[in-house]
C-alpha cells in the first residue's frame, strides 16, 4: 500500500461520511466532547476507536510504546491536563495489550540500546514486580503466560504513575470524586478488553 493508496483512501472515507450524514463534518469542527482518555500502546493493532466501536470525537487518546506513564514526560502529563482540565474528562484507562512487543523488550536479558532502552526500563519494575510475586509463591511461570502476567502488571504500575502524577493528586484534593483511573488489557487474539484495576484506583 502507497501513501496515494491512502490518501485515496482518505477521499472514499470522507466521501462516504458526507453522504450518510452531510453534517458529520461541520459538527466535528465545532468542536470535541470525548468519553475518555484513552493512554494505550503505539502498536499498529491496537487502535483505540475501533476496539471501543467509537468514531471521531469520542475518545482523546495517547499512544506511546508499551503505554507508559513517565514522571517526566511533558508530552504526556500536558495530554492528561488538557483532557481533565480543558475536556473535563473524568476516566482516564491505560489499556496495554497482551502480545505487545515492548513489555516482551523490557523482559529481555538486554534491553535495546538508545532511547528505546530507556524508555523501556520504566517497563522493566513491572517485570520485577512479577518475578518477586512469582517468587514469594514458589512458583515458575515462562512464555506466554509470563508475559501476559508482565502486560498485566505494566498496566497496574503505569496507572500507579498516573495517580501520583501532581495534577492528578491536586484535581483529586480539590474534588475527590472528579477522577477515575482505570487499567485495561486488550487482547489482540480475542478482541475483548479485560479490566486490570477497577475504576475506583
Amino acid at each position: 500500500m502507497t501513501l496515494d493508496d491512502l490518501l485515496d483512501r482518505n477521499r472514499q472515507w470522507a466521501d462516504a461520511r458526507r453522504a450518510r450524514d452531510p453534517e458529520f463534518f461541520s459538527r466535528l469542527a465545532r468542536g470535541q466532547r470525548p468519553r475518555l482518555l484513552w493512554i494505550g500502546c503505539s502498536d499498529s493493532r491496537v487502535p483505540a476507536e475501533e476496539i471501543l466501536g467509537c468514531g471521531p470525537g469520542d475518545l482523546f487518546v495517547h499512544r506511546n510504546v508499551a503505554n507508559i506513564v513517565a514522571y517526566n514526560d511533558i508530552n504526556i502529563a500536558s495530554v492528561v491536563q488538557y483532557a481533565t482540565v480543558n475536556l473535563g474528562i473524568a476516566d482516564i484507562v491505560v489499556c496495554g495489550h497482551y502480545g505487545c512487543g515492548g513489555i516482551r523488550a523490557a523482559c529481555a536479558e538486554t534491553l535495546p540500546d538508545g532511547y528505546l532502552g530507556d524508555w523501556l526500563n520504566i517497563a522493566g519494575w513491572a517485570k520485577r514486580t512479577v518475578d518477586q510475586a512469582l517468587a514469594r509463591e514458589g512458583r515458575s511461570v515462562a512464555g506466554e503466560e509470563y508475559h501476559q502476567r508482565v502486560v498485566e502488571e505494566n498496566v497496574r504500575l503505569q496507572i500507579e504513575h498516573l495517580s501520583h502524577l501532581g495534577l492528578i493528586r491536586r484535581q483529586r484534593a480539590e474534588r475527590p470524586d472528579s477522577l477515575r483511573l482505570h487499567g485495561w488489557v486488550y487482547d489482540i487474539s480475542t478482541g475483548l478488553v479485560k479490566i486490570v484495576a477497577p475504576g475506583d484506583t
